[in-house]
């Protein structure tokens, strides 16, 4: 549990001191420019660490450096809030790809959790994002900005968290079966 907070922190670390800037200053240039280099920062250490650079933090800097150029050319309030929605739909479009949920795993995991699981946690992953998206453009677009500065810090963080933990629960008990059942194949034979 602890690799994917980890890996989650990192692939959206960007995009969190974004919406963190823009909620606490009221900035939005500010915002764009601590996130880009918050992003280009990630980008450096990796690549001074000789670690690879994964299509998720790709994409995570290209999308800060797009939707933040066009918030600020346009000084619309309502694009920077409907910015986490187009942020959560291409995610989820990315989570569509089958498999991307065994990065996140552990590998000892890997070789007792069935195939299958991993994979449906991840499309798990893919819907909550496309319902993220479309519940934030309604909250964005008819209710005040402090409920949607709440929905987007607690809510849609929350309902990443409460995913989180029980696919761990999940991931946990089915781990545990496999091993007990693999046991007991060993001792019969």
């Amino acid at each position: 549990m602890i690799l994917a907070l980890r890996a989650l922190l990192v692939d959206f670390l960007a995009t969190l001191v974004f919406i963190a800037i823009a909620g606490l200053t009221g900035q939005p240039r500010l915002a764009v420019i601590a996130a880009v280099a918050t992003g280009l920062g990630q980008m450096l250490l990796q690549l001074a660490r000789n670690r690879p650079i994964d299509a998720m933090q790709w994409f995570g800097l290209l999308l800060t450096l797009v939707f933040g150029t066009v918030a600020l050319t346009f000084h619309d309030l309502r694009f920077v809030m409907a910015k986490p929605s187009i942020i959560h739909f291409a995610i989820g479009g990315i989570m569509l790809r089958r498999g991307w949920m065994a990065r996140y795993v552990p590998d000892s995991a890997i070789g007792i959790l069935p195939g299958g699981l991993v994979v449906g946690a991840g499309y798990a992953w893919a819907a909550l994002m496309f319902c993220l998206g479309v519940i934030n453009l309604v909250v964005a677009f008819t209710l005040p900005l402090w409920v949607w500065s709440w929905f987007i810090s607690l809510g849609a963080i929350g309902a990443k968290l409460c995913l989180l933990l029980g696919q761990y629960v999940v991931f946990r008990r089915v781990a545990r079966k496999v091993v007990r059942s693999r046991r007991g194949l060993a001792i019969a034979s």
